[in-house]
């Protein structure tokens, strides 16, 4: 099974929805994807997103399926300094605190520690694993048990925050590093591949990441929502 996740084209933030380039990047996407045989689509409830999936969807005529947990998250707290945004807070930590996150709990840093964005995190860890297992991969610890002898592709339009939990669920990483040292552009493809072996356990792979090939000549570039 392979998991593509395409994060929106440029958004009109106020409007939510794609601004003329957003919408030459979610065509680009569209044609791009016809070559990897997704099935199912699903997408974000907000509208940017929504509206990048529908250029896909049109080309290979198949619905999209809501998945409300995707929606971007929020960020933010009473105790959290400053704004408390998680690609910010992220790169302070490993360029002003030489923070480590793999020895550290990045929880407990003034950062996020009572930052919405982890409620959000955990949120979309959990509905994540509910989505896998209804997919035929049932978490146990890190890893995945296999229930499927189905090979299929599926895509999931999501933003850039929604992604990055994802992700970091997904591959076993602390989310502000993900954040900080894996980002990706408007319309980037991400793809991850699990492994079809009935019966056994199997953990994510990363078999592409921000691919935007695609957008040459058109894309904005590498920006976050402020």
């Amino acid at each position: 099974m392979r998991i593509i996740f395409v994060r929106h084209g440029e958004p009109d933030y106020e409007r939510d929805c794609l601004t003329g380039t957003g919408r030459l990047q979610a065509e680009a996407a569209g044609e791009r994807l016809m070559r990897e045989g997704i099935s199912e689509i699903y997408a974000s409830p907000m509208g940017r997103a929504r509206e990048t999936a529908a250029c896909t969807a049109g080309r290979l005529q198949l619905p999209v399926r809501i998945l409300d947990f995707m929606h971007e998250i929020s960020w933010g707290g009473t105790c959290t300094p400053e704004s408390g945004h998680p690609w910010t807070e992220g790169d302070l930590m490993i360029a002003r605190d030489d923070f480590d996150f793999f020895q550290d709990d990045w929880r407990k840093h003034p950062a996020f520690r009572g930052n919405q964005a982890v409620e959000y995190l955990d949120m979309i860890s959990g509905r994540m694993d509910d989505f896998l297992a209804g997919q035929g991969y049932r978490r146990e610890g890190t890893r995945y048990l296999c229930d499927t002898d189905r090979q299929k592709t599926i895509a999931i339009f999501c933003h850039g925050g929604s992604g990055a939990c994802a992700l970091s669920h997904l591959l076993s990483l602390p989310f502000p590093y993900v954040c900080t040292v894996m980002p990706y552009e408007f319309t980037s493809l991400i793809i991850l591949e699990l492994p079809v072996r009935k019966g056994a356990y199997v953990h994510p792979r990363i078999e592409l990441f921000n691919d935007t090939s695609h957008t040459l000549g058109i894309s904005s570039g590498l920006r976050f929502q402020a």
